[in-house]
């Protein structure tokens, strides 16, 4: 069988995956976070926390648990990493450096998971599982509860309450990611994926020599890791060692689990604003993006420039032989597409348009389908711009849901939009400029800029992959980047919730003839140009001289 039939069949089985549960599993999320009862082991977490389970919030009593959670996150798992000597399971490794705990401990807080070292060299297993897993779940049960927070929003009437986030956070965790990961885990395990407490197997290679294979509790973060959208691995081959991804099977699972939250949730927006035709016009955005970069990256790992990529059939160099061109283009696009940060081939080695493809997947916001959570309130503040700008062509007051977006709404939406390209353009030029930056390219030239762009989009956007080539072990990296992954988180979830808040205190209003259809293809034509379009007007010429420079070349 060709590899490109392998690869057509992955994507047949992938989407009968998603199709088989799309349906119940986004009325069941939206289920969870609409039922007034709570769970036994959830009373226990309020009272913990000593907060009321039944009291419902204002975006700014929200925003400040989503603020206050997150700081006391970042500081405690960056106190967790400097005192790793004392901890068991640690075997003998130190203390994480200061800047290298920072970055780490704002990168899994936010859902980045980028990862500035060797893991198994750096880290011991209780700062993997207790520090680094628990954030895994959290950090995307965060991402869960914003966006959910946004739809109550739109399908309020007139309240101006949007939720508890203490709630929505527990039941994340407690109802959706926990259970899905458990059994997915399983499954890894069953597939030939490493679970183990040991620091390394004592091996002799065909040198003759003695070597320690790495291992840890490896199959359970693998769950989390890609069912949360985060993307940081126990190992530093990420998802192409075959201890977390042993073969085709497990590589088709791994997929499935990244997508399919993202997906489900337009089920649920659908589900709770009352019509379902709304979510089906973002799914069908999203897919269209998705299919799109596939083709494109598959033609152009397929058809390479190289004399020697050429002699060997297609743009092998950087990939795993167990997945080839086509399984790892399917996963590069999967893990860009949303905000998770994991890999399965080396990025750095594609050709230059296909290594454009997962750049500007994250460039463009992360919406195709996007992170858990933050895919979907991406796409819907897209999707009021969108409506804003129709308003503008023909002259009406633009409405979304029955929500008037006035100046308050669409200037949340356009902090939202504009938080990412301003992170993501100043630290790389900044980086840029920077006389020690040339020492730290492995490459110079079109392909040198793309792996700086590449580092802070992959940070401003949450995203967690490298693109490689660009040593970021420094003291202005670690911070640099730090301060892009907070600012690409944070800034978007307090101008999201100001939106939620703002149409929350507003009653719907009836549909008239001069309201904007948004459940038909028109809509989702006008949806998806506008994300090309931002896109394509703030960073075109940074891709120009990159990624496109070098495709041309």
């Amino acid at each position: 069988m060709s590899s490109l039939l392998v690869g057509l069949t992955q994507v047949g089985l992938l989407i009968l995956a998603i199709g088989v549960v799309y349906r119940p599993l986004g009325d069941y999320l939206a289920h969870v976070y609409t039922s007034e009862k709570h769970w036994r082991v959830e009373k226990a977490v309020y009272r913990l926390v000593r907060v009321d389970g039944d009291a419902h919030q204002r975006w700014t009593t929200y925003a400040a648990g989503v603020l206050g959670f997150s700081f006391a996150s970042i500081v405690l798992l960056y106190l967790l990493q400097r005192v790793q000597p004392w901890l068991p399971l640690s075997f003998g490794r130190g203390s994480v450096e200061p800047g290298m705990a920072f970055n780490t401990a704002v990168s899994f807080v936010t859902n980045t998971n980028w990862q500035s070292y060797v893991p198994e060299e750096v880290l011991g297993h209780t700062v993997q599982m207790a520090g680094l897993t628990v954030q895994n779940f959290v950090s995307a049960a965060v991402g869960m509860a914003v966006a959910i927070a946004l739809v109550r929003g739109f399908a309020a009437a007139g309240t101006g309450r949007i939720g508890n986030v203490w709630v929505d956070i527990t039941r994340g965790c407690t109802r959706v990611l926990l259970p899905i990961a458990a059994a997915a885990a399983v499954l890894l395990v069953a597939l030939g994926g490493a679970m183990s407490l040991a620091s390394g197997i004592e091996v002799v290679g065909l040198d003759g020599q003695a070597h320690t294979i790495a291992t840890a509790p490896i199959a359970s973060q693998e769950a989390i890791k890609e069912l949360g959208t985060n993307g940081g691995g126990v190992l530093n081959a990420n998802s192409a060692h075959p201890f977390a991804n042993p073969g085709g099977i497990s590589n088709l699972l791994e997929i499935f689990l990244i997508l399919v939250i993202p997906l489900a949730l337009t089920r649920t927006f659908g589900t709770i604003v009352g019509d379902r035709r709304q979510g089906r016009v973002l799914l069908s955005v999203m897919v269209a993006i998705m299919a799109v970069m596939l083709a494109v990256n598959w033609w152009a790992e397929s058809h390479p420039n190289g004399p020697a990529a050429l002699a060997a059939g297609g743009a092998l160099e950087g990939k795993e032989a167990r997945f080839g061109l086509f399984l790892s283009g399917l996963f590069a696009v999967a893990t860009t597409g949303t905000s998770t940060g994991a890999v399965n081939s080396m990025h750095d080695s594609y050709t230059g348009l296909g290594g454009l493809v997962p750049l500007l997947n994250m460039l463009l916001g992360e919406v195709a389908p996007g992170g858990v959570g933050a895919g979907l309130y991406g796409i819907l503040v897209l999707a009021v711009i969108a409506v804003f700008l129709a308003g503008l062509m023909v002259g009406r007051t633009p409405e979304y849901l029955g929500k008037k977006l006035g100046r308050r709404e669409v200037t949340a939406a356009a902090i939202s939009i504009l938080a990412m390209p301003t992170v993501v353009l100043l630290g790389a030029g900044t980086a840029l400029a920077l006389p020690s930056t040339p020492d730290a390219m492995a490459n110079s030239g079109a392909h040198g800029l793309s792996e700086v762009l590449y580092a802070f989009a992959s940070a401003g956007n949450n995203n967690g992959s490298a693109f490689a080539g660009l040593t970021v072990t420094s003291d202005f990296f670690q911070v640099a980047l730090g301060l892009a992954m907070l600012f690409g988180r944070f800034v978007p979830i307090l101008a999201v919730l100001m939106l939620a808040g703002s149409v929350a205190a507003q009653r719907r209003a009836p549909a008239t003839a001069g309201t904007l259809p948004t459940t038909g293809p028109l809509f989702a034509g006008l949806l998806g140009g506008t994300v090309v379009l931002v896109a394509a007007l703030t960073f075109l010429p940074a891709l120009a001289l990159g990624p496109i420079a070098e495709a041309l070349a």
